[in-house]
């Protein structure tokens, strides 16, 4: 692992190359093929579902990311592993495998699906499982031993590291469907009735939105300070407020004991100038990822298109929009537009453990 400095310098080059790449020609793009191992994604399917995944064996990957739900939780902050409760909303994993940047504070590459896998299944405040405990588990199956070495390489053991590689295969297959906006920047021009173009002129015009929310699914991967209030649950419930300043301990941020607020990237670079920062987040599905930002303080699409009119919050780098009642109306119907039909996975039938022929192990 990389001493945390250089993971630090690490992470402010990628993002400033992500700036200079997301203000030249921005635009919306369709979704693009999503790439990734068909074998191994289905086996990563019984993985994202099987509770033997956490350290308790009662929660799995999709406990937070329910495909009824959005792929989400559809709580403003997410609950975390039992006995503890989480500071931040659990966003969705539709079309993860396009992000330039994972996490609400950016710290990991979007590049690699397999590392996000491995934090939230061993982070002690998601899933909370050693690596070495979820391969033995998984050794116990014979079905998943036999599916191992058909999706890996005959002969071969599951182990943690892969397996959570595998679990990213299928996360990767995780993509939209049959969004309007798709047919519509292929040349199908009723694909938006005439108040969702109006949107989406607005969308590019005047509210500029396009300038951070761009590309196949509508982010620029970086981070941006645009203000939205706190959570007040966040410190008004102390396992909140506890799970936070863990972060920021195991994060080596200065003199946290005395932080009350979500400080986004800061914690993780320490550099003052990214004081409530956060990742701009996929436009992709909105009609099924409510509640919206970093800590679900807004609960319909319209509160967050009126946040953005009125230029932000508190320290916000927006400007005013001022935008008309009608052009909200427009804008709140081109973001819709973005949402397609309904990406519906079914728990697969989990097989159970079975006892090992001693000296086979």
């Amino acid at each position: 692992m990389k001493p945390r400095n250089m993971r630090r310098t690490a992470l402010t080059a990628a993002l400033a190359g992500c700036i200079s790449a997301s203000v030249l020609g921005a635009e919306l793009a369709p979704l693009p093929e999503p790439k990734f191992n068909k074998v191994q994604a289905e086996l990563g399917r019984y993985f994202f579902f099987d509770e033997r995944m956490s350290g308790d064996a009662a929660l799995s990957c999709a406990t937070c990311h329910d495909p009824q739900k959005g792929w989400g939780d559809g709580l403003p902050l997410s609950r975390g592993y039992p006995a503890s409760e989480y500071f931040r909303n659990s966003p969705t994993i539709l079309n993860a495998g396009f992000k330039k940047r994972f996490m609400w504070d950016g710290r990991l590459d979007g590049a690699d699906v397999g590392t996000l896998v491995r934090d939230m299944i061993t982070e002690a405040h998601t899933m909370n499982a050693d690596g070495r405990l979820v391969q033995e588990r998984v050794k116990q199956v014979p079905e998943y031993v036999e599916m191992w070495q058909t999706a890996v390489k005959k002969g071969d053991d599951p182990n943690g590291m892969r397996i959570f590689n595998i679990i990213g295969e299928f996360v990767k297959s995780v993509v939209s469907i049959n969004a309007p906006i798709d047919r519509f920047l292929k040349g199908e021009q009723s694909a938006l009735n005439g108040t969702q173009r109006e949107g989406y002129e607005l969308f590019k015009g005047k509210a500029n939105c396009v300038s951070c929310h761009n590309g196949p699914i509508g982010s620029d991967g970086m981070l941006h300070r645009i203000g939205v209030p706190e959570n007040p649950d966040i410190t008004a419930e102390p396992l909140r407020h506890i799970t936070m300043l863990r972060h920021y301990s195991t994060s080596g941020m200065p003199n946290y004991m005395n932080t009350h607020v979500d400080v986004g990237s800061y914690a993780i670079t320490k550099d003052p100038k990214d004081k409530g920062k956060f990742a701009t987040p996929s436009l992709r599905d909105l009609k099924y990822t409510a509640p919206y930002m970093h800590n679900g303080m807004f609960k319909t699409l319209d509160e967050v298109v009126e946040f953005y009119s009125r230029g932000g919050g508190a320290g916000s780098e927006l400007k005013p929009l001022n935008l008309s009642d009608s052009e909200k109306r427009a804008l709140a119907a081109f973001l819709e537009s973005l949402s397609g039909d309904p990406v519906i996975v079914e728990k697969p039938k989990l097989p159970a453990y079975q006892v090992r022929t001693f000296g086979k192990n």
